[in-house]
């Protein structure tokens, strides 16, 4: 099966889900820079565990994706000298240009959730019509 999850990739899931569960409590918090720090370290071992640590490296440095790793990388600069606003908008980007080539592997596994697959194919929420594909 394509997405059997082995031990060390379930601790990535867990540790990506609390990085996104401290920035999500630290963006609630007044931009709290202590918890956003605490989400984007957890996150980012998470990332590093769930794809290996020479798929990250590669991803990050890959050629195509500069855009996304300099932003990103600025934005845990911003949020560490404590401009957190700046910092997330600027993470936000990065995140989105890094990871946009997953989409189609992401929407294949949000589909096969049961109820979450169910919400999202009916056709007033079909995120391919909005975008327009």
């Amino acid at each position: 099966m394509a997405y059997e999850l082995n031990e060390q990739k379930k601790i990535g899931l867990g540790l990506i889900g609390f990085g996104i569960f401290f920035t999500f409590l630290g963006a609630l918090l007044f931009f709290d820079r202590g918890l956003l720090a605490l989400g984007n370290i957890f996150w980012l071992t998470g990332v590093a565990i769930l794809l290996g640590w020479y798929s990250t490296w590669k991803l990050f440095t890959n050629r195509a994706n500069y855009k996304g790793t300099v932003s990103f990388i600025l934005g845990l600069f911003f949020i560490f000298v404590r401009w957190p606003i700046v910092g997330i908008i600027l993470e936000l980007y990065g995140c989105i240009a890094l990871f946009g080539g997953f989409w189609p592997t992401v929407k294949v596994f949000l589909y096969q959730i049961p109820v979450v697959g169910w919400i999202i194919q009916y056709p007033v929420l079909l995120l391919d019509r909005l975008r327009g594909a």
